[in-house]
């Protein structure tokens, strides 16, 4: 008797795509949905608690914290216990706890909340950066980094208004946008499922010779740029508005009119990821420290209004390039067995560098003089790393191969 035919391997399509970018940005909702709700949380927690001014500020990052302490962890139990469970059950609880502080009136608790929060985070970018990795190859996985980076910041002006709005109904109100974890759940338990093992494939074509030894090698590359690159990447994101006010830009309004057209490149940025993936991953990096660094250098040098339009166009390209070029890097090093480890320490690095940019940027501020002179820093660290990247990262066809080529 001739052996039953074996079942076609499943195969991921636009509705697995839609679903992954969407969960993709529930964390970016964690930070971008308190900056207008900020001010109204300090006014009224400031009556009774005099240090409400430092706790509340602590309180909105406290997340991150979490997620670089815990997304190994995330990432050990994803190649445990399967990639579909974890991430069900972590948009559950990204629902309930996000939405808690709309219920609760102690910013102990608040911040007790948020802790856990970040929790569902960790779980939810590990499983999510694993799951696009195990269900496209490298074209079909750039096309979806890319989709992500060019919605993201459409979803994020959404966000920041429904906050505003929210926020004027009621101080906490802001909170009940984190219900959106349960949509994120029903869609995922609707289209997303358990990939199948690609040991088999990888074996076939010659990979992954050793397929139990653990990638450390690539593993310990792929985080020390990640590390680097998030910390560059936060520096403008936590500190660019007192860049503002050090050329004399002081009114919100007026820096919320001039930063509108800038903020647009970090599309132009997922354009450059797209365009450059023919070219290997090696210049990949080269463009996204390179922008970074030329954009904080001008930033850090200029005078008025003008060059500040023109620095943050250019840094805001390299942001709209690193998360997708940074996560592609990472997913394209690891194999199945593998890759919710590897992508546990990859979130791991990009929220430790979230975590220590501001300290780092601090200590620059204090040593220059001035927050520009912090930028001029950066700016030429990051021209460090785009040369550090040349000759770190192999240019071999094996190792750098172009992504999506």
């Amino acid at each position: 008797m001739e052996p039953a035919p074996a079942m076609p391997k499943r195969r991921a399509g636009t509705a697995q795509g839609i679903t992954l970018v969407t969960v993709a940005f529930l964390p970016i909702v964690a930070i971008v949905s308190m900056f207008p709700a900020v001010p109204a949380i300090i006014e009224h927690f400031s009556k009774s608690d005099p240090s409400a001014m430092a706790k509340v500020p602590a309180m909105v990052s406290a997340p991150g914290l979490t997620i670089a302490l815990l997304a190994l962890v995330a990432g050990l139990l994803v190649d445990r216990y399967g990639r579909r469970r974890l991430l069900l059950v972590s948009t559950s609880l990204y629902g309930i706890v996000g939405a808690a502080p709309f219920f609760l009136d102690s910013i102990d608790q608040i911040y007790a909340s948020r802790l856990a929060l970040g929790v569902a985070e960790a779980a939810i970018l590990t499983t999510l950066n694993t799951l696009v990795g195990d269900y496209w190859e490298e074209k079909d996985r750039r096309f979806w980094l890319t989709m992500q980076g060019l919605l993201g910041p459409f979803l994020g002006s959404a966000v920041i208004l429904a906050s505003g709005y929210l926020t004027q109904f009621q101080w906490n109100a802001t909170f009940l946008i984190y219900l959106v974890g349960f949509p994120a759940f029903f869609a995922s338990y609707a289209f997303l499922y358990e990939p199948e093992s690609d040991e088999t494939v990888r074996k076939m074509l010659g990979m992954d010779e050793a397929p139990t030894a653990f990638p450390w090698n690539a593993v310990l590359t792929f985080a020390g740029f990640t590390l680097l690159g998030s910390a560059l990447y936060y520096v403008f994101i936590i500190n660019g508005g007192m860049v503002w006010q050090e050329i004399g830009v002081k009114d919100a309004s007026e820096i919320g009119r001039l930063t509108t057209i800038p903020s647009l490149f970090v599309m132009a940025g997922a354009g450059v990821f797209w365009f450059t993936g023919k070219f290997g991953i090696r210049w990949q990096l080269f463009a996204l420290f390179a922008l970074l660094g030329v954009g904080l250098l001008v930033i850090g040098m200029i005078h008025d209004w003008r060059g500040m339009v023109v620095g943050m166009a250019i840094q805001q390209t390299g942001a709209g390039m690193a998360v997708p070029c940074l996560v592609a890097w990472a997913q394209s090093k690891l194999p199945f067995a593998h890759r919710g480890r590897g992508m546990g320490i990859w979130t791991a690095c990009f929220f430790f560098g979230q975590f220590t940019s501001p300290l780092l940027v601090s200590a620059l501020r204090v040593s220059s003089g001035t927050m520009q002179g912090a930028f001029q820093i950066a700016g030429g660290f990051g021209l460090a790393c785009a040369l550090l990247v040349l000759i770190v990262v192999s240019g071999r066809a094996r190792d750098a191969a172009p992504i999506g080529a």
